[in-house]
Order: structure tokens, then sequence, then C-alpha cells
């Protein structure tokens, strides 16, 4: 079952089933893992292997694509390492189909060289302030990676009212976020791989 709408395409439709499943066979693992949340699961999702495969770095892009453009935004980011290859991926890919998409990512610690930098990804003359942001990762269990995004976008002056994920665990993450005022959008949720 896609997360896509059946006003979609068929293409986008196919397209969604193909990464549904390169997800459950690259990404997907049952037994018992301690997650970054501290929580322990018998599910596990590491989306690294799917995002850094080609076809699976295409998919994932087109799939976000499909969810971001309608939320009319600025700027999509995410916090260092789960967001980076779809950034990455979701940069090119918009790009390429005459969609842009503009990105930044959130390091999760300032470099202690250089302009010393927490979001990478800006021009000299660009700023989030008074932008509409979109923070995207590629997992939600509890929702503390995206809040991380969301608190440094918000204190650059961005407004955020929506997150993405590729995958939602079903886990809080989407009540946590709503208590902040953000929607939680996925393409798939962890109940597709049951």
């Amino acid at each position: 079952m896609s997360a896509i709408d059946s006003s979609s395409s068929p293409s986008a439709a196919r397209d969604e089933a193909a990464l549904l499943a390169l997800i459950r066979a690259r990404s997907f693992r049952r037994g018992r893992f301690k997650l970054a949340s501290g929580v322990e699961s018998d599910l596990y999702f590491n989306l690294k292997p799917t995002m850094m495969d080609p076809q699976g770095a295409y998919l994932a892009a087109r799939a976000f694509i499909d969810r971001i453009l309608p939320e009319n935004v600025d700027y999509v980011g995410g916090l260092e390492m789960g967001a980076v290859p779809i950034i990455g991926a979701l940069a090119a890919v918009s790009h390429n189909e005459g969609r842009p998409v503009r990105t930044f990512f959130q390091r999760k610690s300032p470099k202690e060289y250089g302009a010393q930098l927490a979001i990478e990804g800006l021009g000299p003359d660009e700023s989030l302030a008074g932008k509409r942001v979109l923070v995207l990762d590629d997992v939600a269990t509890s929702g503390g990676s995206l809040i991380k995004t969301i608190d440094a976008a918000r204190v650059a002056g961005a407004h955020v009212d929506a997150a993405l994920v590729l995958v939602d665990r079903q886990e809080g993450a989407a009540e946590t976020l709503a208590k902040l005022g953000i929607r939680l959008l996925s393409v798939f949720k962890a109940s597709q791989f049951m």
C-alpha cells in the first residue's frame, strides 16, 4: 500500500511501490534494536542503504518533491546525518525536473573553524529569516531530530509548520510535533512494513 493518494499519477504510484520494495529489501529489519530516541523496538529502519542507492536516491527524491511542492516553501532542510543524503538527491532531481527545491542542512554542532556555521548550504547573501521552511529527515520516531532543525530554523527567523520523512515509525513523533504547531507528513508509515 502506497502513501500516495489515488488522484496521483500512475507513474508516481509505481515509483512509490518500487521505493517501498527497495526500503523493505535494503533498509528494513526485524529483531531487537535500540533506537536513537533510546527506545527499544523490534522494527528497524536504516534508510542510508536506500538513500545511497542510485534508484533509491532518485525515487526518494521524487516522492519528497511531490509532497514538498504543494507546501509552497522557500527552503527544505534537516539535521546531519540522516537528512543529508536525501537533501543532495532532492536538490539535484528537483533541478533536473525544472522544479527546483532549495536546500540546507543543520550541523549537530557548529564547525569550530571557518565561518563556524550551524546551518550549511546558504549562499553569503541568503538567510532563513522570513522564509517558509519545511524540515525533513529519513525516519521519525519521537521527532527529536526534526525538533532540533525546527528550533534552529525558527531561531534563524524561519516560519516552520510542516516536517516530512520517508518513514513515520508511528511512535509519537506526529503527536509531539503537533504540540509545536508542526504537521508531520510522510511517504510511508511503519504499519506498511508489517
